[in-house]
């Protein structure tokens, strides 16, 4: 993998047409029952696991409900049912069981079934929040996941998940362990957090070389700490790579840290 690792947020640009119509279909069902969280969180689940958004922004459930309460204002009500019918709901292939057992991910006595309807007060796990990063064998590397595409168990048992990289094709998709490779999306620092940074800090820092800029976890072993001006954030922070070693003095917009 040659390329920059993209790390700036995909911007939610509106439902495809596919999605509406099932929208439609949902409050034309469900009426007033659509505007509830647990229900927004299934349907932003279903929408963001689907075929047809592969290398889209994922659906939020406060965008689904946005929808929702914008098509009550355009036109009545027309039922309520009782429940949530979750065959309609049930995402693709549940990775997300195979991930919850990985402690950065997921807390598995708290993960739910996603086949399961919520019920009423019931706190829900907000997995369409999640994003993911995961480690390629290839170069030692972590870039930001697409999406799972599917999982197994390695000989020695552990959890392996198949990943489609964000910004690669199909070709580049690669099976990484669960347990090592998968982790929370490291999150890009601003320049007011850079008080938060300390000596002895394990980041998640790009490397610029002349021929590719990628993502590789360090150390914080010294920081300066200077006045910001228009430009933001001015202090150094002197770091050591943890693959090979190497040390760097590094501005914050090259570090990213830890949720």
């Amino acid at each position: 993998m040659d390329r920059l690792r993209p790390r700036e947020r995909k911007v939610f640009a509106g439902f495809m047409d596919a999605e509406i119509e099932k929208l439609e279909k949902l409050f034309t069902e469900y009426g007033e029952q659509s505007l509830n969280r647990g229900f927004c969180l299934k349907v932003a689940q279903s929408f963001s696991r689907s075929a047809g958004r592969a290398g889209k922004p994922l659906v939020k459930w406060h965008e689904v409900q946005n929808w929702f309460q914008n098509r009550r204002q355009s036109g009545p009500v027309k039922s309520t049912p009782p429940l949530i019918q979750q065959k309609e709901l049930t995402p693709s292939p549940d990775v997300s069981k195979c991930l919850a057992t990985h402690p950065d991910a997921f807390d598995q006595k708290k993960a739910s079934d996603p086949n399961e309807v919520p019920r009423e007060g019931e706190k829900i796990p907000d997995l369409s929040e999640l994003e993911f990063e995961a480690r390629s064998s290839r170069d030692g590397a972590w870039y930001d996941v697409e999406r799972f595409l599917t999982h197994r168990f390695a000989s020695s048992g552990e959890a392996e998940v198949l990943v489609r990289f964000v910004g690669f094709g199909a070709e580049e998709d690669e099976w990484v362990n669960v347990k090592n490779d998968v982790r929370e999306r490291s999150i890009p620092l601003e320049n007011w957090e850079c008080h938060k940074v300390k000596p002895g800090d394990v980041m998640l820092c790009l490397q610029e070389r002349k021929d590719q800029a990628i993502y590789y976890d360090a150390h914080i072993l010294e920081i300066q700490r200077k006045m910001h001006d228009i430009r933001g954030c001015r202090c150094i922070f002197l770091i050591q790579y943890n693959h090979d070693k190497t040390e760097e003095k590094v501005r914050l917009r090259r570090l990213c840290r830890r949720p």
